[in-house]
């Protein structure tokens, strides 16, 4: 790890589809992958293999307690003691984590990328720098579909009935009220290019201060 005693830890939340994880690569690529540790909320999906397959996809995925909160703020405070972390692979097709991980070493920067890291305080205030990605909901659900069809081995129907059952009344309950805690908001994602070259800078700034 640099000589920074405490890496700096941002967050990254926003609606399902809203670009989060463009705005994320964006920075890990122009700041570099070799000065950031990555962590991505999708993979603290709670283990729900003692459930009937049934039941698991019963669960409300976009309530907060369906995500393992405690453990991603373990592995946060871990990083920020410079400590690597063993993160879970989560098996979206069967709603249950695999028995295997992946290694996050500690580095000056921890980003921590996730739609609802914004609205629970003990997570939030592990967070020095707050973005939050707005976008259009046409645009989030489309996207969605997409990713959930191609990546995640879903249908048409099950994306469309989740997304009216529980995306969308999440996203309001929790998505969208958290974004009163950003510090800085990018519409368009990704595609918010005088954004991302002002966050990218920003981070930059923040690490060069910090050395």
């Amino acid at each position: 790890m640099s000589e920074r005693t405490t890496p700096l830890v941002i967050g990254i939340a926003g609606g399902s589809g809203s670009g989060k994880t463009t705005v994320a690569q964006t920075i890990l690529q122009r700041v570099g992958p070799d000065q950031i540790s990555f962590l991505q909320h999708d993979a603290y999906y709670k283990d729900l293999s003692g459930l009937p397959p049934v039941q698991r996809a019963e669960v409300n995925f976009d309530h907060p307690n369906s995500l393992d909160n405690e453990l991603l703020m373990w592995h946060i405070q871990q990083l920020k003691e410079g400590h690597p972390v063993e993160v879970p692979i989560y098996d979206f097709s069967t709603h249950s984590r695999t028995n295997r991980t992946f290694t996050v070493q500690p580095r000056s920067v921890v980003l921590v990328e996730g739609i609802l890291i914004f609205a629970e305080a003990p997570l939030r205030e592990l967070l020095d720098v707050k973005i939050f990605v707005d976008t259009d909901s046409d645009l989030r659900f489309i996207r969605r579909l997409q990713r959930d069809i191609s990546e995640r081995g879903r249908t048409t129907e099950s994306v469309i009935k989740q997304y009216l059952t529980t995306v969308r009344p999440m996203h309001l309950d929790f998505v969208e009220p958290s974004k009163r805690y950003a510090d800085m908001i990018i519409p368009e994602g990704g595609f918010n290019t005088a954004a991302l070259d002002m966050v990218v800078a920003r981070v930059e700034s923040l690490l060069a201060i910090s050395k």
